[in-house]
């Protein structure tokens, strides 16, 4: 039987239920995308943290090895190149705990995201 998922009420919560070792680098993690995208609102979906602008920004999560960065498939596409290091697939990409995270990549990843999503708002209005 799986044991039932723990549902968070916010990033605050997620992050403190991890080792002090992963707190530390989902902390940074969200400090990097909060400062790509200031005007972001954080709440959870899909019971991660995520950041929402004009709809779903990013998303990240925490596992045992590794972190996962969900920027959407176009944030991958867009960034292909330079994540063809790393194990991944349509929409996402595993960051090995074990390594440093490449923040200064998640930071031009999420300002895609922010000037891809305020430019379709715009499209839709």
């Amino acid at each position: 039987m799986t044991p039932p998922r723990i549902k968070f009420d916010n990033i605050d919560d997620y992050i403190a239920s991890f080792p002090h070792e992963t707190k530390l680098i989902l902390e940074q993690l969200r400090l990097t995308i909060r400062k790509a995208a200031p005007d972001a609102k954080e709440t959870i979906n899909y019971g991660i943290p995520t950041f929402t602008l004009k709809g779903n920004l990013v998303h990240f999560a925490a596992f045992k090895n590794h972190v996962g960065f969900y920027p959407t498939p176009s944030g991958i596409e867009a960034f292909k190149k330079e994540l063809s290091v790393y194990e991944g697939a349509k929409g996402s990409v595993k960051f090995p705990i074990s390594e440093l995270l490449p923040f200064d990549l998640i930071r031009k990843i999420v300002e895609f995201r922010v000037k891809e999503g305020l430019e379709k708002a715009k499209l839709n209005k």
